[in-house]
């Protein structure tokens, strides 16, 4: 395996880091606010040693030497996953899906709810792959940056279509190419994961909000606007806004982006930005309108009926959790034949059904109605063509980029 010298990350990077881990995205449950528990912050020590050992910079896309597959011998296959991201019976004891996966195809599921944050993660696994050494997990389930970096790393294995007959099949098409990995050649999603315009339609006094502009200009919501303190989620959304293309955009585009947000700071309509703790403002009605994940105004609409939310007509943004092989993992074979039946129809459905996120798997409606109605028709679980077609993913960044733009996000925010 080629080496690569350690690119440390900037002070922009971390700062960035932790917003992430203890308020923003990287701090939710997966199973949003139903459960306790979820994913923790990564500890100042952590992120001090993954500034000293440093990230290594990206390299272009390409495969690591091809490993040797035990799949046809050692029944087993190694998940790593995030925590409350798996069906779980009622009484806790089980993992339906996994244990019928088990039950049909006598391959066993060591799962393994280790992933708390992805630079915790990769911390954990980076000597190991730098090595071309078996990291002893056979699939993982990381963010899109990630998984972007470990491929053009050469860090994840190329998925053989043959195993993926459901997979490739099946994936909605808002999913199939995203720019770190066109045609999903290494990489199939988990999940996805949108934001949207939320808002509490008592603290609008009955009024819908349904745009970003709404937000930065509307005088009836002066000083109750919330933003994110991820940058690709404000950014992107404000973007969109702006006409531009979040997959596409140039500096320029981004510096008119911070350009408008900072507007809505110095006129004081927004309130504050905020990690997942808009929801007990929104809930309250302190914030009347914000930014928000789709996940978490699903939980909230089921204890507060003035919650609502608006997909703008410039669009939304989405990113996904996604399955990789890593390189040098034993059983490859096994680990496709797990992807390819999360992505039947059947087994999608009972999984959306529990954690409430985007399903990618396209066609998934029927069966998840013969679970539950109202989740079948929730278009922020099962989104339909219309809206799907407003869907955007951010574009990857260079090291100098994301280095640069957390630079002036940060400054906006005032973090």
């Amino acid at each position: 395996m080629e080496q690569y010298e350690p690119e440390s990350l900037s002070a922009a990077q971390l700062a960035a880091i932790r917003r992430s881990m203890t308020s923003g995205r990287g701090a939710l449950s997966r199973r949003s606010m139903l459960r306790a528990g979820g994913v923790g912050a990564l500890t100042v020590g952590g992120l001090a040693g993954l500034s000293a050992c440093g990230i290594p910079p990206a390299k272009r896309e390409g495969q690591g030497p091809a490993s040797t597959d035990f799949s046809a011998k050692e029944k087993t296959v190694a998940f790593s996953n995030w925590t409350e991201y798996m069906d779980v019976s009622e009484d806790e004891k089980s993992r339906p899906t996994l244990e019928a996966f088990a039950k049909r195809t006598g391959i066993k599921v060591k799962y393994t709810e280790d992933i708390n944050d992805n630079v915790e993660f990769f911390g954990k696994i980076k000597p190991q792959l730098a090595a071309g050494q078996d990291t002893g997990r056979d699939l993982i389930c990381v963010t899109d940056w990630l998984a972007a970096r470990i491929i053009r790393l050469g860090w994840a294995q190329k998925l053989d279509p043959a195993n993926l007959p459901n997979a490739y099949a099946n994936l909605s098409a808002q999913f199939r190419r995203p720019d770190w990995d066109p045609g999903r050649s290494y990489s199939y999603p988990w999940t996805g994961i949108s934001t949207v315009i939320a808002y509490n339609v008592k603290a609008t006094g009955g009024k819908k909000v349904d745009s970003v502009s709404q937000l930065l200009d509307d005088p009836s919501l002066k000083g109750r606007v919330g933003f994110l303190t991820e940058m690709r989620d404000s950014i992107g959304m404000t973007l969109l806004d702006l006409g531009k293309d979040p997959g596409k955009f140039t500096d320029a585009d981004f510096d008119a982006a911070i350009g408008r947000l900072q507007k809505g700071v110095d006129k004081k309509q927004i309130r504050r930005f905020t990690g997942n703790d808009y929801t007990s403002d929104l809930d309250k009605g302190d914030i009347a309108a914000c930014l928000a994940w789709a996940g978490d105004i699903i939980q909230l609409q089921a204890d507060n009926p003035d919650i609502r939310y608006a997909i703008p007509s410039a669009g939304y943004i989405t990113s996904s959790d996604n399955l990789l092989v890593p390189a040098q993992a034993r059983h490859k074979t096994n680990a496709e034949k797990l992807i390819d039946y999360y992505y039947e129809l059947p087994v999608a459905a009972q999984l959306a059904a529990y954690i409430n996120y985007v399903c990618p798997v396209d066609g998934v409606k029927d069966e998840l109605t013969k679970i539950d109605p109202e989740l079948a028709n929730n278009t922020l679980i099962l989104p339909d063509k219309a809206m799907a077609k407003k869907s955007h993913a951010f574009r990857s960044l260079s090291s100098a980029e994301e280095t640069a733009y957390e630079e002036k996000f940060a400054k906006l925010i005032g973090a």
